[in-house]
């Protein structure tokens, strides 16, 4: 069998991919389709390209599933998390990076490792030998879905995902705005500063969801359902689920005082994060939309602050595509007709961009570890990793099976601690420290094996 390990998608799930096995001493091949062949959504042909927030969310590694997730991956020498450190914006409690220097770097540090290389083209087909990790994303070549679809002989899960808005900070008005990040989350005065804020009174948030509604919107083709995933929805299909679901979501203005008018309560409050390390850039948190374009600058212009806003990207509407792992995945991420292929990232059903990266570092790790002659174990259901994928091959619900974020919901209860929101703070750190001690445990593998891979 080819010592080489093919790798299809240069995405988080595939850069995490390749890194791992590389470092692991595995020769591999990065199949990456961009530029040659483009996507709605990409903008380069860059590998770990950002295509829709610059957010990993949550930091808070005690309290925070997502937290925990990325302390796993640091631990376990990750490429995604290590190359988002380095290109970190304030952003509170949260991980936010600068998306181009970031997707730069991984990629210049996937091209200049000893055992990688790329190729750059589309494959449409699934091969019938070597080692191979199908890591190509929600947005999969129609042609290479066509081959998943023949092959697994199930109709593929489709979803449809939106991208948020992008504008230019000189154009926004800070007489209307502040700086501020939600209760003042943060340890420096940067990350409690982090956010961007613009208020809404009463009827001013009526005449936007009045607006929101009415707008012009992308139309699905022939055959094509609107199956959102509830975590990345469209905000006028939150505006449709009832008139105040915005304003207890993206726009909910707690924790935040307007230096303007500190005696007035905004009735809703919209928030821009930092989206480049110059601050020239803003992404309007939560807004994601399938609005069509010009109904888009009508709209968001009725922001306060953003009447005269120059966007540097509109928002859109893009279909993704996902396996039903639980059946069609063994625990080690292969493809049961095919378990010489296997799949990562956000093909096999978890969502967002730390998920998708935490799979492919686990694809990477099996897939070199099957290659060296040294099999690797799948992590502890207790383990953030664990969980996941205990989840995606065989936890979930065939027949429900929707993509999934991280969450508490999905590791195993610690015996003997209090239920119910009182409880809580306690029961996450117990799920967290008990989650760092198996992961360790974990990796003490690589380190018995001899693996150049480290913690």
């Amino acid at each position: 069998m080819s010592k080489i390990l093919h790798i299809v998608g240069g995405g988080m799930a595939g850069s995490e991919a390749a890194w791992q096995a590389a470092e692991m001493g595995v020769d591999v091949v990065i199949h990456e389709m961009r530029p040659k062949v483009e996507t709605f959504a990409h903008k380069t042909g860059n590998l770990g390209e950002m295509v829709c927030s610059n957010s990993f969310r949550s930091d808070d590694s005690e309290q925070n599933a997502v937290g925990l997730l990325h302390w796993e991956m640091r631990a376990a020498n990750g490429l995604i998390m290590t190359t988002a450190d380095k290109h970190r914006l304030p952003a509170g409690g949260a991980l936010a990076v600068d998306r181009e220097p970031f997707s730069e770097t991984v990629t210049q540090t996937l091209l200049s490792h000893p055992r990688i290389s790329v190729s750059y083209e589309e494959i449409a087909s699934l091969p019938d030998s070597g080692n191979w990790i199908f890591a190509t994303g929600p947005l999969t070549s129609t042609a290479l879905g066509r081959a998943i679809q023949s092959e697994t002989g199930s109709e593929a899960l489709a979803f449809f995902d939106a991208i948020a808005p992008i504008v230019y900070f000189e154009s926004i008005d800070m007489s209307r705005a502040w700086m501020q990040s939600r209760y003042d989350k943060g340890e420096t005065e940067e990350e409690r500063t982090a956010y961007l804020n613009c208020p809404m009174d009463r009827q001013q948030y009526e005449a936007f969801i009045d607006a929101l509604l009415a707008a012009d919107k992308a139309e699905f083709h022939e055959g094509e359902t609107a199956g959102y995933f509830d975590g990345c929805l469209p905000i006028e299909v939150m505006a449709e689920r009832g008139r105040e679901t915005l304003r207890h979501g993206p726009m909910k203005p707690v924790g935040l005082t307007n230096p303007h008018q500190p005696d007035v309560k905004a009735y809703a409050v919209v928030q821009l994060r930092r989206d480049n390390a110059l601050g020239t850039l803003y992404n309007i948190v939560g807004f994601q939309t399938k609005m069509k374009y010009g109904a888009q600058t009508d709209v968001f212009r009725m922001i306060p602050g953003l009447e005269n806003a120059r966007f540097a990207r509109l928002g859109g509407i893009h279909r993704n595509t996902f396996l039903n792992s639980p059946t069609l995945l063994d625990s080690q991420m292969r493809l049961k007709s095919k378990p010489n292929l296997r799949f990562a990232g956000q093909i096999t059903g978890v969502e967002g961009y730390v998920e998708s990266a935490a799979m492919g570092l686990l694809a990477g790790r099996m897939a070199a570890g099957e290659i060296l002659g040294r099999p690797v174990e799948t992590p502890a259901p207790t383990t953030a990793m664990g969980a996941l994928i205990t989840h995606i091959t065989g936890g979930a619900d065939a027949k429900t099976f929707q993509p999934m974020n991280v969450n508490f919901g999905l590791f195993p209860p610690v015996d003997g601690l209090r239920g119910g929101r009182r409880g809580r703070k306690d029961r996450y750190k117990a799920y967290t420290d008990r989650a760092k001690t198996d992961w360790q445990n974990w990796l003490s593998q690589f380190e018995n094996a001899e693996m150049t891979a480290t913690s």
